[in-house]
């Protein structure tokens, strides 16, 4: 009986499988085993090129329907690391050529130290090939919108209530920062997952090894995917413990918390169109409700909330994950390998949606904005070193019952034109002294 027929006995059954980047990266760590073998003289051509066909194979894809090993299994990732070793032995045996999968895949090399090297080459994959693609779309598209938007002038709120005015554009570029020291954060991150310990083998130490498998396995291997991953400096901490990933993740929680944020304010601004704030419309060509005709709901920044949600609670299994084991080995790999890779799409379709659908489509009602910023009893703080606290109070007092705060300063005696030195949003809006 096969490994996989026989893991399924005792591993979980969730239909919880790998992701593809993940099998990408083990079918490479594999042909590049088998080709630094075969240089060393530790297996012959004949074999060394069966095994590297076979796992070329296995790289794009071609055997994804029979690679179904639960990611909730031995916590070293042994069940993957055989399965994949199976699937080699089996499609490259012919009948004059018979391929074990421990003598010959799997040579020189153990679970502990392929699995761990195989999630960080899907992770620096994904963040290259998805996440970082789409932050720069994203940033662009946010600086676009806080430039458009700038002249914007609306009310400030601080705990839901009136504050000073700000602009829309104002409001935008906190994002915009924000996202940027993410975007850097998460690049910088990669230079730490860069670090493998293929050729560590059990526990790090490389026994049963060629002295020379390493550093050539690693260099084959990173031509070959067109990773910048090389030889960890301790290899021993890198199969022991997962802080680099870890440190990814907290960037990728970090970065959807900011989405989560942006999100709710968009909505917030959208809410109405009547009853609400109503301080931008978002075009939507999908219906919002299925029993209300011609209403439009936030869908996009709804789903992006959604995936914002997940990727925290993942990094929290993430931390979990990351304390288990003890020793020489960490026991979180295959959770935090299936984790990371699915903040990473979580995030990148999150991030590329909500700027094609949601910012670069926000349209600000310059007239609304301005309305509920005249609007604002956060004014009468403004002016009232310069009316004074008791002229300040009877129009606090006339405001209350109804009336505008300009309407108010008419009727204790201001002229037009001296009101409107007083409410001088736009001079407001770039701070210092009134």
């Amino acid at each position: 009986m096969s490994y996989i027929k026989k893991a399924h006995n005792f591993f979980l059954q969730t239909g919880t499988y790998f992701p593809r980047s993940i099998i990408w990266a083990m079918g490479l760590i594999k042909y590049a085993a088998a080709k630094t073998n075969l240089f060393l003289k530790l297996i012959d051509e004949k074999h060394a090129d069966a095994i590297m066909k076979a796992s070329l194979e296995i790289a794009e894809g071609k055997y994804d329907d029979k690679i179904k090993v639960d990611v909730f299994q031995t916590g070293s990732g042994t069940g993957l690391n055989m399965a994949i070793n199976e699937l080699i032995a089996e499609i490259a045996s012919k009948d004059d050529l018979r391929i074990h999968p421990n003598d010959h895949v799997n040579l020189g090399q153990s679970s502990n130290d392929t699995v761990p090297t195989a999630i960080r080459m899907a992770t620096i994959k994904e963040v290259n090939d998805k996440l970082l693609p789409a932050y720069s779309i994203f940033i662009d598209k946010l600086k676009d919108l806080s430039k458009k938007t700038n002249d914007i002038i609306k009310p400030g709120r601080t705990h839901l209530r009136d504050a000073l005015p700000i602009t829309m554009g104002q409001e935008f570029e906190a994002y915009i920062n924000a996202f940027n020291n993410s975007f850097f954060y998460i690049k910088n991150t990669l230079e730490y997952i860069s670090e493998v310990p293929l050729g560590g083998t059990a526990v790090g130490t490389g026994f049963n090894t060629h002295p020379e498998y390493p550093a050539r396995a690693i260099t084959i291997l990173a031509a070959i995917s067109k990773l910048p991953i090389k030889p960890a400096s301790n290899r021993f901490r890198a199969m022991r413990l997962l802080d680099d990933l870890l440190m990814l993740s907290g960037h990728l929680r970090n970065a959807a918390l900011n989405l989560y944020r942006l999100c709710q304010d968009i909505r917030l601004m959208f809410s109405g169109p009547y009853t609400g704030l109503g301080e931008i419309e978002i075009p939507h060509d999908i219906p919002g409700s299925s029993m209300l005709p011609g209403k439009t709901n936030p869908v996009t920044a709804e789903a992006a909330l959604l995936a914002s949600s997940q990727i925290v609670g993942l990094d929290h299994a993430n931390q979990m994950a990351g304390m288990l084991g003890e020793f020489e080995l960490s026991m979180g790999i295959p959770l935090i390998g299936y984790n990371i890779i699915a903040q990473i799409t979580l995030l990148s379709e999150a991030m590329t949606k909500l700027a094609v659908n949601v910012i670069g489509k926000i349209r600000a009602d310059k007239e609304r904005c301005l309305e509920l910023a005249n609007k604002s009893l956060a004014l009468i703080t403004v002016i009232s070193p310069i009316i004074g606290y008791e002229k300040a109070t009877e129009l606090a007092n006339k405001i209350v019952t109804g009336l505008s705060i300009r309407d108010a300063l008419r009727e204790i005696g201001y002229k037009d034109d001296e009101i409107n030195k007083l409410l001088d949003l736009e001079k407001m809006v770039k701070g210092g002294f009134v």
